[in-house]
């Protein structure tokens, strides 16, 4: 704890209160802290107060910050009031590389706030109460628990374990609506502008990690690596991103996107018709659903990290990033045509499925050159005994996050570069 103790208290940057910056801080704070604060974002009605704490256990996962799970009562008991709750900190003393991440909660936060708002269009985990300081990078974040696999939720759907799910396809019906309801919702006016004039416009900003240098000479060492990977591991791949034609194809192509990376990310931030306020990363283990009486499904989002105005083509990809590539190849037209009607639908503008296509596979491009193709090297320091693996389900792959779904990633964006003409789409 003496790496916390110089820190455990900041000042927030929009409530006021001082916020714990670590799990035992907000301990210490209690009953008294958490009455403030909720009392603060208005969650908690002034004339009532957190009366006892009856569960606070520090839980795993993901990829910033420590994390816990909350339970408390109320000295006057209101259905209306979460009484489960998920705590994030910001933080993370003791992992220098998660606590690199830190600065991603600072327009969670916001976004908590914003989502507070009468008549927000889509389903997120309600806000108790949330800020950060952007000094330090210290924020804290206490939402709602969403009770997976009680209450009508489904169980919580794994990342890249599509292949176990009951009816994929409707469930990304439901996840890319409730994504376009926002994008509609934010392009019509119908949130207030003072809070979301407060998300920065920054295609770049939404990153995977610290980006290896990018230059054609970079870029072809890395298809290079990858052929020697795919063919180590055959099982792994798909036969067409394993042939030498698609390959060789690759090598000029990549070359290609890397000379013209900062033209294309001029053209994803100039169309202001198609950059609007979106989830980064809206797979299906950042969602949730339920069906309702008439047995329609529907989704929640949770986990808003890097939330910002982008070009939307951008959180196509982070929605179906993880897919099944045979989800891309059937039904990427349709989901399209889904979205932007869903878009229209909520009072956005009318956006072309042709140029939600280009737009997407130029950002996939993108983000080929910028991290998938360094996913071999990755998987070679992760996962050595890989070449024993015939397939995506062998445990070593699929009991494995950090192997199955970079892998799946990878396998989706060389699928998508065998499909489309991207070489054509540069000029």
């Amino acid at each position: 704890m003496a790496a916390e103790s110089a820190a455990d208290w900041v000042p927030g940057d929009l409530l006021g209160l001082r916020i714990p910056s670590h799990a035992e801080a907000l301990r210490a704070g209690g009953t008294a802290f958490l009455t403030d604060a909720f009392r603060a974002a208005g969650a908690l009605p002034a004339d009532n107060s957190v009366r006892r704490v009856t569960e606070f256990a520090e839980v795993g996962g993901g990829s910033t910050g420590r994390k816990l799970l909350l339970s408390v009562e109320y000295e006057k008991p209101d259905p209306a009031l979460h009484t489960e709750l998920f705590v994030k900190f910001s933080r993370d003393f003791t992992d220098p590389v998660r606590d690199r991440g830190r600065t991603q909660m600072q327009f969670e936060v916001r976004f908590a706030a914003l989502s507070r708002c009468d008549g927000f269009p889509i389903a997120v985990p309600s806000c108790q109460f949330g800020d950060y300081h952007a000094g330090s990078g210290t924020g804290i974040l206490i939402c709602e628990r969403i009770p997976f696999g009680r209450q009508g939720i489904e169980s919580q759907h794994h990342k890249c374990l599509d292949y176990e799910m009951p009816a994929p396809l409707e469930h990304y019906r439901a996840l890319l609506t409730t994504v376009a309801r926002l994008v509609g919702a934010h392009k019509a006016g119908r949130l207030p502008a003072y809070l979301t004039e407060q998300f920065p416009v920054e295609m770049e900003a939404a990153a995977v990690g610290e980006r290896a240098p990018v230059t054609p000479e970079s870029v072809q060492r890395r298809v290079a690596w990858y052929a020697e990977f795919a063919a180590l591991n055959p099982g792994l791949f798909p036969a067409n991103i394993r042939s030498a034609a698609f390959t060789s194809r690759l090598t000029q192509e990549v070359t290609r996107v890397a000379e013209h990376e900062p033209a294309i990310w001029r053209h994803l931030a100039a169309d202001r018709d198609y950059t609007a306020l979106c989830h980064w990363n809206a797979n299906v283990d950042n969602a949730w659903f339920w069906r309702d009486a008439g047995d329609r499904l529907h989704c929640g989002l949770m986990d808003w990290g890097c939330v910002s105005q982008m070009n939307v083509a951008m959180a196509i990809w982070g929605a179906m990033s993880g897919a099944e590539t045979a989800m891309w190849d059937r039904h990427l037209d349709e989901l399209l045509h889904l979205f932007a009607a869903e878009v229209a639908r909520y009072g956005g503008p009318d956006l072309g499925v042709e140029v939600l296509t280009r737009d997407l596979m130029l950002y996939v491009a993108l983000m080929g050159i910028t991290w998938l193709l360094n996913v071999p090297a990755l998987l070679r320091r992760r996962a050595p005994d890989l070449a024993e693996a015939t397939s995506r389900v062998d445990p070593r792959v699929k009991d494995d996050e950090d192997v199955r779904a970079p892998l799946q990633m990878l396998t989706n964006m060389l699928n998508l570069w065998d499909t489309y003409d991207f070489g054509g789409m540069l000029g």
